[in-house]
């Protein structure tokens, strides 16, 4: 993961501009990050005194379905860190891939190591990541500032130029697509658990040898070489793997039928457009006003605060078992552009502990000794089919009030990422807090947002799943 270091930069909030950059730093949870207007300009840039309320003002409106005879109520835990190491930019590559400072604001990461405006399906499952458990999946979200109008230090965003140079690579590049298996497996029996567990390994680890023998032999023994000397030995060994996951099925429950179909992979080519990548300090627009160094803009300033604790939880369905989610789902929550787009997508994110059944669209002022806290529970009902739509919703979508799925989608497990921060009372008193948000948006609460892409490997999915569906409750 390659890194940048800068040169110091102080920021007045008389708002006039002073010019140099700052070595990355951290004092205890506070991460430290500002941003600049050009000079001699005013930045308006704190949030409105109207955003706040007390959460005490705010009526218990969150209640959970009633589970049904047969729903899963088990939870699934990953521990995948607080951005520890600094992991910031202001990419979104699920809702404006290929556009640097697409977001124009910042995104705290937590999960893959390579998360930029670049990456694509290769290039994630190639990289490292901070989930304890390896799981590769990308799981980002604006951050939280504290905003007291002092002189602040500023820590650039990392500038991952190698990690685009590598995205880009890899986005030419032909890549195997294989049919996913562990999204067709329902309820394997503890039994049998281990033995789907290792062919599934088998599964990842053949599709990812055929990627790396197909980069190896490009452009050699013309148009058939591939599908003859990969595709077809790739489809025979698959249809061996995936029959011993039936039979090892079968020795406990029914053994499942309609798995024949998933050996047969295909081949995507690469997406080589011809047009070059912007540079670092350019969106799809140009270079916005007062743009600066990191590709911020001059609103989103203050000191970042690192979430005090990051929950990131897979939990079932309220009315029936769950599905395995195909790798490289891509999963939208909230609406970053709500003031454009209106209130249909966007989700009242905010509470304090001890307040959970009290979710507001507004910063929470909350009592001595309770923290500000945002949730945010992801669509889980999933069309079957696709991993992305055209506006990155109509492919899941959420239940209804009672936790079922439309028809023609079925349920998956749901993510919940929770985020605690301690921020002093006297601040949030203040109104001295804040979200990174789209200049148009000026902070507004009610754009919160979260975005989420399944890396795991078919192994852990297949792991979640089961530990959903038998009403567990797993850490990993």
């Amino acid at each position: 993961m390659s890194r940048t270091q800068g040169r110091h930069r102080l920021s007045r909030r008389t708002k006039i501009a002073t010019g140099s950059l700052a070595l990355a730093i951290a004092v205890g949870g506070i991460v430290v990050a500002t941003t600049t207007g050009n000079t001699g300009e005013a930045s308006a840039d704190e949030a409105n005194p109207a955003f706040f309320v007390d959460i005490l003002k705010v009526k218990p409106n969150q209640f959970d379905p009633r589970p049904v005879t047969g729903a899963s109520t088990g939870t699934f835990t990953v521990d995948c860190g607080r951005n520890e190491n600094q992991h910031f930019n202001p990419d979104n590559f699920i809702a404006q891939p290929g556009v640097r400072n697409g977001a124009q604001h910042l995104h705290d990461y937590v999960g893959n190591l390579s998360t930029n405006a670049d990456s694509n399906n290769k290039s994630l499952l190639k990289a490292g990541t901070t989930c304890r458990n390896g799981d590769k999946s990308a799981y980002f979200w604006p951050v939280v500032r504290i905003d007291t109008g002092e002189e602040e230090k500023n820590e650039p965003a990392k500038k991952p130029d190698g990690d685009r140079a590598q995205s880009d690579q890899e986005a030419k590049t032909v890549q195997v697509s294989c049919p996913d298996v562990a999204s067709k497996l329902t309820d394997i029996p503890d039994q049998a658990m281990a033995e789907v567990d290792s062919n599934l390994d088998q599964l990842d680890t053949q599709a990812d040898e055929a990627n790396r023998r197909i980069a190896a032999t490009q452009g050699q023994g013309g148009p058939d070489f591939v599908r003859n000397a990969i595709l077809s030995p790739l489809k025979d060994r698959r249809a061996a793997i995936i029959d011993r996951i039936a039979i090892a099925i079968g020795r406990f429950a029914p053994r499942p039928g309609d798995l024949g179909g998933l050996a047969p992979c295909t081949t995507k080519p690469g997406k080589d457009t011809g047009t070059p990548t912007p540079p670092p300090s350019t969106t799809a627009g140009g270079a916005l006003p007062g743009q600066d160094e990191n590709n911020e803009l001059p609103g989103n300033d203050g000191k970042i605060l690192r979430p005090q604790r990051v929950q990131i939880t897979f939990r079932g369905s309220p009315v029936g078992k769950v599905v395995a989610m195909p790798r490289f789902l891509r999963v939208l929550y909230g609406d970053a552009k709500v003031s454009t787009n209106g209130p249909a997508n966007a989700r009242a994110s905010w509470t304090c502990t001890g307040f959970e059944n009290r979710v507001t669209d507004k910063y929470p002022i909350c009592p001595q000794n309770s923290k500000v806290k945002r949730i945010h529970t992801f669509p889980s009902c999933w069309d079957g089919k696709n991993t992305d739509s055209a506006n990155h919703r109509t492919h899941i979508v959420f239940p209804d009030q009672f936790g079922r799925c439309a028809k023609g989608f079925k349920a998956v497990p749901q993510l919940q990422i929770s985020l605690t921060y301690d921020i002093p009372h006297d601040i949030q008193v203040k109104k001295q807090y804040k979200v990174d948000a789209f200049p148009q948006e000026k902070h507004n609460p009610g754009s919160d947002h979260d975005d989420f892409a399944n890396v795991m490997s078919q192994r852990i999915m297949n792991g979640l799943v089961n530990c959903v569906n038998r009403g567990r409750a797993c850490r990993a």
